[in-house]
């Protein structure tokens, strides 16, 4: 691993992610520079220490890393295919968030053209940036996160995942699964409890401690998914799938919709129609790893 802490960097994109980027940058000591479409959203980074590249090739050589947050990967390409956009030599971080093919084609562009690649996806909103709450994940070479680990750190809580450079924009997508799944179960158990005259705030202490319950299961549900063997050792889905009918007309009969449910519902009832209604509720993965037929 690279130990020096005051490594010069480059941030390309200064939207509020970007501009939270390079302020923890010069936060922790990296000579920073910046590079924008729109050069007035550098001039508060300008007044704490960055330097303003005049071009976007005058950027990617001024760092020995240059960070990369742009809206999306067409205005990474659209970027980097500037005529003065040298890549030969330079290492390339793309925090841009996407999907993994988008990553993977990134990746084969900028090594045709030379450059060191990683992709990245930040886990994170703009105030955390440069605290131990921001987690930004990276793919691609190991030994090119090495040498620059130490100076990512100054972003937050840095994780390496693999040498596929799309595995961070599935951890991403991922991640937004677990976060909207668990949203939007709360948000449908509150609007029932609303009809009762609940409000939410009452509501989210136990919803809260619900979830922690159901995120406590997860580590023995994965070696039930892995090994591929689902014993109902708590209870079987045709026992599930029950109690998921029980919330289909709980809501319906109060006015609150049960499309959610009813969804949830489809999946388990197809999977007990295969046969696995004495199988645990991990058993689903079969149906969640099959593309839906129209």
């Amino acid at each position: 691993m690279n130990d020096k802490n005051d490594a010069p960097v480059a941030v390309i994109g200064l939207g509020l992610m970007g501009q939270a980027l390079a302020g923890a940058f010069l936060t922790a000591g990296h000579p920073t520079t910046v590079w924008n479409r729109t050069t007035s959203k550098a001039d508060r980074l300008v007044a704490d220490g960055a330097r303003l590249a005049p071009t976007v090739g005058d950027a990617l050589k001024a760092g020995s890393v240059a960070i990369i947050c742009l809206t999306d990967y067409q205005a990474v390409h659209e970027l980097l295919g500037a005529a003065d956009a040298e890549l030969d030599g330079t290492t390339l971080i793309n925090l841009t968030s996407g999907d993994s093919t988008q990553a993977r084609e990134t990746a084969r562009r900028a090594e045709q053209r030379g450059a060191r690649y990683l992709d990245g996806a930040i886990m994170a909103i703009p105030s955390t940036i440069g605290t131990a709450e921001a987690v930004i994940l990276h793919s691609g070479s190991q030994s090119d996160f090495e040498a620059h680990e130490s100076t990512l750190e100054a972003l937050g809580t840095v994780t390496y995942l693999g040498a596929d450079h799309g595995l961070a924009s599935l951890y991403d997508v991922a991640g937004l699964a677990m976060m909207w799944s668990v949203l939007n179960a709360w948000l449908q158990g509150t609007a029932m409890l609303k009809t009762a005259g609940v409000d939410a705030a009452t509501y989210a202490p136990f919803a809260q401690q619900i979830a922690a319950g159901v995120a406590g299961w997860l580590p023995g549900y994965a070696e039930q998914i892995d090994g591929g063997s689902y014993p109902a050792e708590v209870s079987a889905l045709e026992t599930d799938a029950r109690a998921m009918t029980h919330l289909i007309e709980e809501s319906e009969a109060v006015g609150v919709n049960a499309e959610l449910p009813r969804l949830i519902k489809a999946m388990a009832d197809r999977s007990i129609a295969a046969g696995h209604g004495g199988e645990q509720y991990p058993v689903l993965i079969e149906e969640f790893a099959k593309p839906r037929k129209d």
